[in-house]
C-alpha cells in the first residue's frame, strides 16, 4: 500500500483540525481497544487509496463516482475526528459536479495534506 505524503500546499484549507482527539477515544469507548485500532488501520489504507483514485478518476464524466467516494471518505474521516479531511470531502461531495478541472486538482492537494496531518497527529505507539 502506498501512504501519500505531502507537505501543505499554499492556501490549503485550514479552518479545522487536523484531528479531533477525543473522537478516537469515544470509539474505543464503543468497540473496544483492538477493535478501534483495527478500523482505524482499514481507514488508513483504504482512504489512501482512495485519495490515489481520485486522480484516476475523469472529473467531466464521473463527477457522480466521485461525489459518492468523497461522501464515504467524508464519513470515515468524521468517525474518527479526522475533521479537515472529513470538510474537504464535503466539499467535493457537494461541488464535484460543477468543479472546473483545476479547481478539482487543487482540492485534492488539499485532501492529501490534511490526510498527511491527521496521519503526523496520530499518537504514536
Amino acid at each position: 500500500m502506498f501512504d501519500v505524503t505531502v507537505a501543505p500546499a499554499p492556501g490549503t484549507f485550514n479552518a479545522e483540525p487536523a484531528r479531533e482527539p477525543g473522537a478516537y477515544a469515544a470509539l474505543v469507548r464503543e468497540i473496544g481497544e483492538d477493535g478501534a485500532g483495527e478500523v482505524r488501520a482499514v481507514f488508513w489504507s483504504e482512504t489512501c487509496a482512495r485519495l490515489q483514485l481520485f486522480r484516476t478518476l475523469s472529473l467531466a464524466q464521473q463527477h457522480a463516482r466521485i461525489a459518492r467516494e468523497a461522501h464515504s471518505l467524508k464519513s470515515a474521516a468524521g468517525t474518527f475526528g479526522y475533521v479537515r479531511l472529513a470538510a474537504l470531502a464535503l466539499r467535493l461531495e457537494k461541488t464535484a459536479a460543477t468543479l472546473g478541472d483545476a479547481e478539482f486538482r487543487g482540492l485534492l492537494e488539499q485532501m492529501d495534506a490534511a490526510y498527511a496531518a491527521a496521519r503526523a497527529q496520530e499518537p504514536q505507539g
